[in-house]
């Protein structure tokens, strides 16, 4: 029950990075707005989230985890009642802002949750199951929006969140551990550090992908890396840092944070990609480019749950370079199709690249949760979760520039970009795996 009730706060708190973009137009229609003023709705929850995944956890290590996770579904209900109440773009985009930082709080420690909720041998069972549930969760954002939009208008996409915290409370009071806290102080300019570092890195990438390469984007990158040197030098002498050096030393956990970008990063060439070829190349209507693409998501729904039991019983890492390995053949067989493809040739193809994704997720994540001390654990799974956060930004900031940079749209170098990207995360795999054969023998 503890588990259920934390995979519905974590469901909550995905969906609702996704589901705008259905409703954006009719948003932007009501509030007499442009498409891009529009956007900040969007935005404004991705860079709260980013932002605010690694203070959160180190929170969650100092006060305790329960009290930040009831914190965050406080915060993340009341602003959801807030923005069905905006009246206009603004009000909506502050309390966006809110409600994007009560989803940081929640993402930042489920990882940390599962690790002192499930017993030592399913743990990576428990890491697998809240991978499915972010993977479907972000992949049914836009299914969810259509079918609410159907029946209601869009202040309902955040009203319903409102008896779903309140659900969410009651079952965690009843059922969450109480884990208690180091009672370390909170590094505070260290927060600030980190928000200037991983919010103008995200900023800067999105508007990388949108108008290329500018002197405003160039301050940006060099303002998130002097942010992100002086975090680091901060960090350094502390017990429990922030930003987890401390993890990074540890070669298997650094290597499967490197893999987990790398696998976001391939994911999300190909998803923002995909589209646009299927439309624009291949003449599928809307419909049938969100259809196509269910196979992905269905794959890893499957595959995940598997791929957790087995992570259990065998070595986390061959089964992570297996699962990387298939989601590069799957990328290889999307570079290789024919120049009249039929449903069934995109079908199975993106069906191994999901059968990849999903077996590569649940154990790469099982070492990122169980190669830190359990003390740490509020550090490792706030890493986790910004792994992906930074991978999804460089995928789409990627695929963005190659198809503004060519003339006619052309699959192939994203296709390889994106092996590319599965290659970095096999040599990162092989390395873990020397590096724990080597510790063994230690």
């Amino acid at each position: 029950m503890a588990f259920v009730t934390i995979g519905i706060a974590i469901m909550m708190a995905v969906l609702d990075s996704s589901i705008m973009n259905v409703a954006l137009p009719a948003i932007a229609a009501e509030q007499g707005v442009s498409p891009a003023a529009a956007i900040t709705v969007v935005t404004a929850f991705q860079i709260a989230v980013v932002i605010s995944l690694l203070p959160f956890a180190a929170l969650g290590e100092s006060l305790g985890f329960r009290k930040v996770y009831f914190f965050g579904v406080l915060l993340f209900g009341g602003a959801s009642f807030l923005c069905a109440q905006s009246q206009t773009i603004e009000a909506l985009s502050a309390a966006r802002v809110l409600q994007g930082l009560g989803a940081g709080a929640l993402m930042s420690i489920n990882g940390a949750m599962v690790r002192h909720i499930m017993p030592a041998n399913q743990i990576g069972r428990g890491i697998a199951n809240i991978s499915l549930i972010v993977g479907i969760s972000a992949a049914s954002g836009p299914t969810v929006a259509g079918a609410i939009l159907s029946v209601a208008n869009w202040q309902w996409l955040f009203l319903i969140n409102v008896p779903l915290c309140l659900v969410i409370l009651a079952s965690g009071v009843l059922t969450l551990p109480r884990m208690e806290g180091t009672w370390r102080r909170f590094d505070w300019i260290g927060a600030l550090l980190n928000g200037a570092a991983f919010g103008l890195l995200i900023t800067g990438l999105t508007a990388l992908g949108r108008d290329g390469f500018t002197t405003v984007i160039a301050l940006q990158f060099i303002g998130a890396a002097c942010a992100m040197v002086a975090l680091t030098w901060r960090m350094m002498g502390s017990a429990a840092p922030m930003l987890p050096v401390d993890l990074l030393r540890i070669r298997p956990f650094a290597m499967a944070i490197i893999a987990s970008i790398c696998s976001f990063t391939a994911q999300f060439i190909v998803f923002v990609s995909l589209p646009f070829f299927l439309v624009n190349v291949l003449g599928r209507t809307a419909v049938e480019t969100g259809l196509l693409l269910t196979p992905w998501p269905v794959a890893t729904a499957i595959i995940a749950p598997f791929a957790g039991r087995l992570a259990d019983r065998y070595s986390a890492e061959y089964l992570s370079v297996i699962g990387m390995v298939l989601l590069g053949l799957g990328f290889l067989g999307l570079l290789l199709l024919p120049e009249a493809p039929e449903n069934f040739d995109l079908i199975w193809r993106l069906t191994i690249c999901g059968a990849g994704f999903g077996l590569f997720q649940a154990p790469n994540n099982k070492v990122v949760m169980t190669t830190a001390p359990r003390a740490r654990s509020g550090g490792a799974s706030g890493m986790q979760s910004t792994a992906r956060v930074l991978g999804q930004s460089f995928g789409a900031a990627l695929a963005a520039l190659l198809i503004g940079a060519s003339v006619e749209f052309d699959l192939s170098p994203l296709m390889a970009l994106a092996m590319a990207f599965c290659g970095i995360a096999i040599v990162a795999t092989l390395v873990r795996a020397s590096g724990v054969r080597h510790s063994g023998q230690q």
